[in-house]
């Protein structure tokens, strides 16, 4: 295990924290080495960024780090336990806080996840990335891969340079469920502080604390004991789960969708303003069950009527189910950011009023 005075020094030596706009071509790096064994399955991972890369100055600081500021190759270097259990290779994607990935980052990490999975010598791929939307990233990818292996989202809530940093152990069980069969045909997982859950319900539900990724309502999938991931299903996919093909979607054109937030006496104006500022779509974070008020609902008639705008509600609750509204669609079992990305790709997918309506309420479908 790398010290943590020496990844002081490499967060010092390797700060990478710029954003990468048009992240180049996949270069890998591990598999050439004299550590490659042909019995272990080769998983690639694509390093985004955020805490897991992050350096801080002192060994007890957890807060006000540099998301982003480590390599690819100083995780793997930081973790040899990986070779007991793969051939990993590094995709140094990006290297920035995932506050700062965007819509057309997604695309471009999609296609080149997409493109390696393609590959049949590829088991499993793991993406490194950032906890405030990590979220976001793992639903994107688990709408728009087409795939049966393994794919795995990890990140971490303390900094590599902490004195009680969980990233090292974070990428090791997340690698290590990349590699096992037992992985396959689950769609996209989280795999955080010994869980691991699907990508399609699980969301950030604590700030700061390690135990932070859950779903609540859904569960977990599994759990890892002795890193070795224990599975309580077999494998299935979310009900209603859509796939969108954005193999050829060019990085800008996904349509603006906005996210208003519901609460008393909010301000009706704020819908018309997101549409004239190139809105083709609204997510509204409904209260309770996505009730909205009676001046915003008007308000929100007018849009659809006058400019087409698509509407989706949502809850602000941690988790429950948002059936049809009397304006737009219910957003079903998805959270305003998770229902934003669905809106997003169904709209660049052309999808008409009948198909909205049945790939949001499809959630509801005991089929």
């Amino acid at each position: 295990m790398v010290s943590i005075k020496l990844l002081l020094g490499l967060g010092a030596s390797l700060a990478l924290a710029s954003p990468i706009p048009a992240p180049p071509s996949p270069v890998l790096l591990g598999r050439e080495t004299g550590h490659f064994n042909a019995s272990r399955p080769n998983i690639t991972i694509f390093a985004t960024g955020g805490t897991i890369a992050g350096s801080a100055g002192s060994s007890d600081q957890t807060t006000g780090y540099e998301a982003g500021a480590l390599g690819v190759e100083v995780l793997i270097d930081a973790v040899p336990q990986l070779w007991n259990v793969s051939n990993p290779s590094g995709v140094q994607f990006a290297n920035v806080g995932s506050s700062e990935m965007t819509p057309a980052l997604l695309l471009n990490l999609t296609q080149q996840v997409q493109a390696e999975l393609d590959k049949p010598e590829v088991q499993g791929v793991v993406v490194t990335h950032g906890t405030d939307t990590l979220e976001e990233t793992a639903f994107f990818l688990d709408v728009t891969l087409r795939f049966d292996k393994p794919v795995v989202v990890v990140g971490s809530m303390r900094p590599a340079t902490a004195i009680s940093a969980d990233g090292p152990i974070n990428l090791l069980e997340a690698v290590t469920v990349a590699a096992s069969p037992a992985a396959a045909r689950r769609g996209v997982m989280v795999v955080l502080n010994d869980r691991i859950a699907s990508a399609y319900y699980t969301t950030k539900t604590q700030a700061n604390a390690p135990d932070t990724f859950k779903s609540a309502e859904q569960g977990f999938l599994g759990y890892m004991l002795d890193i070795k991931p224990i599975f309580y299903f077999e494998p299935a996919l979310p009900v209603g789960r859509p796939y969108f093909n954005v193999t050829a979607t060019e990085a800008d054109a996904l349509p603006q969708v906005d996210v208003l937030y519901g609460y008393q006496g909010l301000d009706p104006k704020l819908a018309a303003a997101a549409v004239a500022d190139g809105a083709k779509g609204l997510i509204c974070t409904g209260m309770g069950a996505g009730s909205w008020t009676k001046p915003g609902q008007k308000a929100l008639k007018q849009l659809v009527e006058e400019h087409g705008t698509a509407i989706v509600f949502s809850r602000r609750t941690t988790d429950g189910y948002v059936d049809t509204q009397s304006v737009g669609y219910g957003g079903g079992f998805l959270n305003p950011q998770k229902a934003r990305y669905t809106l997003m790709l169904a709209l660049n997918a052309g999808y008409d009023e009948e198909k909205m309506h049945a790939l949001f309420e499809s959630q509801s479908s005991s089929a």
